[in-house]
């Protein structure tokens, strides 16, 4: 017969410090919570159900596709500024872009439209 306490090991070897147990505290370099205001807008525009084809088509319709208003303004062949892609500017174009995408399978899936018109 094998001696089983032999083979057995103690969890304090194994543990990773990182790892947290019911007794350990937040290590210090754990990144800190930072206080998002837009979370609400964020939570609501992901939890977003889109069950009706014109709300679809409305999406579809004033959420652009792409990044829109990447711009060099010139005047006399000279550089003035750039206009930055709204994308980077926007803090919820994740979200928007999921939501178009959600209506886009909407409209494919469950009404069966060609949606080419839209992308």
């Amino acid at each position: 017969m094998m001696n089983v306490a032999s083979y057995t090991v103690i969890s304090s070897e194994l543990a990773h410090p990182e790892i947290e147990s019911k007794n350990a505290t937040i290590p210090k370099n754990a990144p800190k919570k930072k206080f998002d205001l837009l979370r609400p807008l964020r939570h609501w525009i992901d939890n977003l159900k889109v069950k009706d084809p014109q709300l679809a088509r409305h999406l579809c319709y004033l959420i652009p596709a792409q990044c829109p208003f990447e711009r060099d303004v010139k005047v006399l062949g000279r550089t003035l500024f750039h206009i930055p892609p709204m994308c980077k500017i926007n803090p919820l174009y994740e979200e928007l872009m999921m939501l178009r995408f959600r209506a886009l399978c909407y409209l494919a899936d469950e009404c069966g439209e060609d949606i080419s018109a839209y992308c």
